[in-house]
């Protein structure tokens, strides 16, 4: 279940069609609209993971859906970074595929979708060598990416639900 500041619990399946409201209300702006997934993770007694999907209409706002679930603790970061990614992947790949009916057509023509990836090129950082197979992972299945500094999603609003 999906929850929203706007829009209350949701389905995931229910989102398209708050992202086709937003846009509609949103295009007379005639900027860029775009969608993007990210997800971060916290350790606790479990494995916090929260899911973000952020719908932004560039200079003007934008709303974001989200979901926490919880996974069986781990501290490999190569397994935390495989099920973030996995997470973002599997929401986007189920929003790409209801919003491919013909009600979407126009906001499927407008609308940017990317995947926040929330791993970066620090030196001293854990992550930076699984970058190129999570960033070739993502762009096979169709969809740019992004990774830090650049994936505010994951890496900020993810990040801060996840705490």
């Amino acid at each position: 279940m999906y929850k929203s500041a706007t829009y209350g619990d949701l389905e995931i399946t229910q989102i398209p069609e708050k992202i086709r409201e937003y846009y509609e209300r949103m295009k007379h702006y005639d900027t860029p609209f775009q969608m993007t997934v990210g997800t971060d993770s916290q350790n606790f007694d479990t494995l916090k993971v929260v899911n973000v999907i952020a719908v932004i209409c560039e200079g003007h706002g934008g709303i974001f859906f989200y979901e926490v679930t919880r996974l069986p603790r781990t501290n490999d970061v190569r397994q935390k970074l495989t099920t973030e990614t996995n997470e973002s992947l599997q929401a986007t790949l189920k929003l790409t595929e209801i919003m491919e009916n013909e009600e979407y057509k126009e906001l499927r023509e407008n609308l940017q979708i990317s995947i926040h990836i929330d791993a970066g090129w620090s030196p001293n950082g854990k992550t930076k060598e699984l970058i190129p197979g999570l960033v070739g992972w993502i762009k096979a299945c169709g969809y740019d990416c992004e990774v830090k500094p650049d994936a505010f999603v994951a890496s900020t609003i993810a990040d801060k639900i996840s705490k």
